[in-house]
């Protein structure tokens, strides 16, 4: 029989709400100083493969005097990620902290720097890293990384605190009080976690992934109409019952069935087609 907590997390990526982590952030292209084109070449050779190029024009820009703040961090995150993938830990580490010592607030450096950190084996100093950048931006990378640590050394306390010191510092973010009840629920903490997802979905009704949690909640307890009834919302509103639909007279693609094609308006023409 599938299992309440395999129910969600099939449920949730119905919704297609968590997506991949980002590396990092855009390079502003804020003038047309000789350090802005430099950046831009770069990041354009990075793309296209061309790592070794792309180092050089980054070694460059830092040569620069005009970089600061979230550029002058970026450039060392890149550097950092480079050096990383071609076996320089050491080298990678020093530049992640130069990014951080640039941007406090660069989310990526930090999630690199702590994640080179506990590769090497020093996890007290990676915990340290993620808790320092939490502090600063409660962002849920960070807060994933920590729980990982207090799931692995057995600290469910530890684990609550952290979504509800998070929770404080950023009261208006639902994914982060959503989180909180997902940690309550796999605890075991049924009446907090039913608790916790029914103040989100005050905030969000139509949100299906607290639906989801709270269908898993009800069925953990027992309660199976009321489960029943939360997973149903769950799957309407991820649009799980939809089916995709492809126009036979242009070709548009549609969520679902309609009676005229949205794209060239035509009646009668979406047919029925098997996901790929």
């Amino acid at each position: 029989m599938t299992s309440p907590l395999s129910m969600v997390r099939a449920l949730v990526a119905l919704t297609n709400l968590l997506g991949k982590l980002p590396h990092t952030r855009p390079v502003p292209r804020s003038d047309e100083s000789p350090a802005g084109d430099l950046l831009e070449r770069a990041d354009s050779a990075r793309a296209s493969g061309r790592a070794d190029e792309a180092r050089r024009l980054w070694e460059q820009a830092l040569r620069t005097s005009t970089l600061a703040g979230a550029r002058l961090a970026i450039v060392h995150h890149e550097l950092g990620r480079l050096d990383a993938e071609q076996g320089r830990a050491g080298a990678a580490v020093t530049h992640f902290k130069s990014a951080l010592r640039a941007d406090r607030g660069f989310v990526p450096a930090a999630l690199a720097l702590g994640d080179a950190l506990e590769a090497a084996g020093d996890v007290r100093e990676a915990t340290r890293v993620w808790e320092r950048a939490a502090e600063t931006q409660p962002a849920l990378a960070l807060l994933g990384r920590l729980e990982r640590v207090y799931r692995r050394e057995g600290r469910p306390t530890r684990m609550i605190a952290l979504y509800r010191l998070a929770s404080e510092r950023a009261p208006d973010n639902l994914a982060i009080a959503v989180a909180l009840g997902r940690v309550y629920f796999e605890l075991e903490m049924l009446d907090e976690a039913a608790d916790q997802f029914e103040k989100a979905e005050v905030r969000a009704p139509e949100m299906p992934t607290i639906h989801a949690f709270l269908g898993a909640v009800f069925e953990r307890r027992g309660e199976t109409r009321e489960a029943f009834e939360e997973y149903r919302r769950a799957l309407r509103l991820a649009r799980a019952f939809d089916w995709p639909h492809t126009c036979v007279a242009c070709g548009a693609a549609g969520a679902a069935w309609d009676d005229r094609c949205p794209a060239c308006r035509r009646w009668n023409t979406l047919r029925s087609v098997n996901p790929r």
